[in-house]
């Protein structure tokens, strides 16, 4: 006799990490960051074609207090940098960022004094996004990655992973483009 025996129908057996987990990556409002010519194949995913509400994201929002999810997409300027930083900290925790395109990851050809070489000497990355711009699907895998990163992550070690990151990054912010976010 089997415990799906004993159990009678529509019971659902699940730990309270599991259904936070489950409840977050199935919730993710993004806040949109476009910027360059990403900013176009980020909104094109909002369109029936690729339809990301099937994923439950279909509330890009407008205000950073109701997003968890910032999609930079595109080249971040040292005058923007600043801007980010902000949005980023109105952000409700947990919060992630998908770093969207190589001018986002790494600077991509703009390599001068002007462009922030990596959005991730501004905020923390949880996902990069290479392609020059990346396509929709693209897009669309990186998502569903992201969500598997969140179905597996514990919920207590992602506070402390930022707590970690946040003193290692502010030295950094301050140093590369005289920004320091309040304390």
């Amino acid at each position: 006799m089997g415990l799906e025996e004993k159990l009678p129908n529509g019971i659902l057996l699940a730990s309270l990490e599991g259904l936070v987990n489950w409840a977050r990556k199935n919730s993710l409002w993004p806040a949109t960051f476009g910027l360059a010519c990403c900013a176009i194949e980020m909104m094109t995913v909002g369109g029936s074609r690729y339809d990301i509400a099937r994923f439950g994201m279909e509330r890009f929002s407008a205000t950073p207090r109701q997003a968890d999810l910032m999609i930079v997409a595109g080249r971040v300027t040292q005058k923007m940098a600043p801007v980010l930083r902000q949005i980023y900290d109105q952000m409700a925790e947990p919060r992630w960022v998908l770093a969207m395109g190589v001018c986002a990851s790494s600077g991509g050809m703009f390599n001068n004094y002007a462009v922030v070489q990596g959005v991730d000497h501004i905020v923390p990355v949880d996902m990069y996004l290479p392609g020059c711009p990346p396509r929709p699907e693209m897009l669309l895998d990186a998502i569903l990655k992201l969500h598997a990163k969140i179905q597996d992550e514990p919920i207590n070690a992602r506070r402390a992973a930022i707590r970690a990151a946040s003193g290692e990054r502010t030295e950094l912010i301050a140093s590369s483009i005289k920004y320091a976010p309040k304390k």
